[in-house]
């Protein structure tokens, strides 16, 4: 149903594949968040939430390119939140969004530009972004980090004993290759939806000839 409104509202085929891999990731996240804390914890964060919104500032119209990636990333948060008891309003989660605002703005600039070439490099970008801001944030925030250099060196590669099991640099390496995968899938169903489009007026042409 949602997927429905939002292709009748875009209005656009080339973007139907986009969207329905878009919210097909959405749903991952979702099932993911929840086997995680089920205990698989090889698939922390591999959850490409980053290449969502960059990938979704590059192609989407304009004034779908942050609100739709936003307000999906929204819902998925508020299940997770929901099952893992957390507030919403954690300013960790404003942090989240703040990096990711940035990704897209990304997605922003290479809009008229967006291929493989520019977005999966812009991947990379978006993913050591995203890393940096929210685990320095931890960092600031977190009582059980020194407020040093080293606690920051912490943050970025171990993080705290109590998360042993899944280490910083863990979650770094799952969003990189989630958020890699993930872009090289939307270019793909962008360069499908665009095809398909083609092909579809040129049988009406044909049709109207």
């Amino acid at each position: 149903m949602v997927f429905a409104y939002l292709a009748g509202r875009i209005n656009s085929l080339p973007m139907i594949p986009a969207l329905f891999l878009l919210l097909s990731a959405v749903a991952y996240r979702v099932t993911m968040g929840l086997l995680v804390h089920s205990g698989a914890t090889w698939l922390s964060n591999f959850t490409p939430l980053a290449a969502i919104a960059l990938c979704s500032a590059a192609y989407f119209p304009a004034k779908y390119k942050f609100t739709v990636p936003l307000i999906a990333l929204f819902i998925s948060d508020a299940v997770l939140n929901f099952h893992y008891g957390a507030a919403l309003t954690d300013p960790l989660i404003l942090c989240r969004y703040l990096a990711l605002a940035l990704a897209g703005c990304i997605g922003l600039l290479l809009r008229n530009r967006a291929s493989l070439k520019t977005l999966l490099p812009a991947s990379i970008v978006g993913s050591t972004i995203f890393y940096a801001i929210t685990n320095a944030f931890a960092w600031l925030t977190d009582p059980g980090y020194a407020k040093n250099f080293a606690g920051l060196i912490q943050a970025l590669t171990v993080g705290l004993p109590q998360y042993s099991t899944t280490p910083s640099w863990m979650f770094f390496r799952n969003s990189l290759l989630s958020d890699l995968l993930f872009t090289l899938l939307f270019v793909v169903c962008m360069s499908f939806g665009r095809n398909a489009a083609r092909s579809r007026t040129g049988t009406a042409l044909a049709r109207v000839a």
